[in-house]
């Protein structure tokens, strides 16, 4: 019998009667996957924390991202965020990581996306002019060892608009990005899609905003960035 990672591995960084948001290791599906293995499902029991409903995952970061990731302690709580998700009431800020150095310093990406496949390469989102709105913030904090630190702030939330906005956008892929990057990416001291959900806020009625902060992972750090 497979029993459930360690609840401990996966720290709370924030907490209250309606929300917890987890500090999301890379590595870690939030959905079952298809093949079976552990994910994010595996901790809800004992993420309970004294309540009697198992949380649930308002919404989602791929496997490779790490970061703040917003779980609802009840149903009404589910129903508020995920429409405070569609009214964009809520603010998140990415990390990102990607070779070299970039001719500006900050900008906004607005390239609507589209989503293709093929029976040899599966699925991945593109450019599309007629595809979904999307936009994204960016802002270069760091260059260091001929690598970018980028802070990103999407004003949608399109799947794989960070990666592809990096890719397309900017023309530099996030290290390690096996889809939207060069197979390069993954020997540049990158193991993963250099990707971190670093802030997440959401508005709330008649109550403080949730505001949540996962520090700089290890891989980060690992590259030459402080945190800060």
């Amino acid at each position: 019998m497979t029993t459930a990672p360690i609840t401990a591995r996966i720290p709370l960084v924030y907490e209250d009667g309606e929300a917890l948001v987890i500090n999301k290791p890379a590595g870690l599906p939030v959905d079952p996957p298809r093949n079976g293995g552990t994910c994010l499902e595996d901790y809800f029991e004992s993420l309970k924390l004294g309540f009697h409903r198992r949380p649930v995952a308002v919404h989602r970061l791929d496997t490779d991202t790490s970061g703040c990731l917003l779980l609802a302690r009840n149903p009404k709580s589910t129903k508020r965020f995920a429409q405070a998700f569609q009214d964009r009431l809520v603010g998140k800020v990415y990390l990102g990581i990607v070779a070299g150095e970039l001719p500006e310093n900050e900008g906004t990406i607005d390239l609507p996306l589209g989503k293709i496949s093929s029976a040899e390469k599966g699925w991945r989102m593109v450019h599309d002019p007629d595809g979904k709105p999307s936009v994204t913030h960016w802002k270069i904090l760091a260059v260091e060892n001929g690598n970018s630190l980028i802070e990103f702030r999407p004003e949608t939330g399109r799947t794989h608009q960070i990666r592809i906005h990096a890719e397309t956008g900017l023309g530099a892929p996030l290290l390690g990005d096996p889809v939207y990057g060069p197979v390069h990416g993954q020997s540049a001291g990158a193991k993963r899609t250099m990707l971190h959900a670093s802030k997440l806020t959401v508005q709330r009625d008649k109550k403080p905003a949730i505001e949540a902060f996962a520090p700089m992972p290890a891989d980060f750090t690992e590259l030459g960035f402080a945190d800060g």
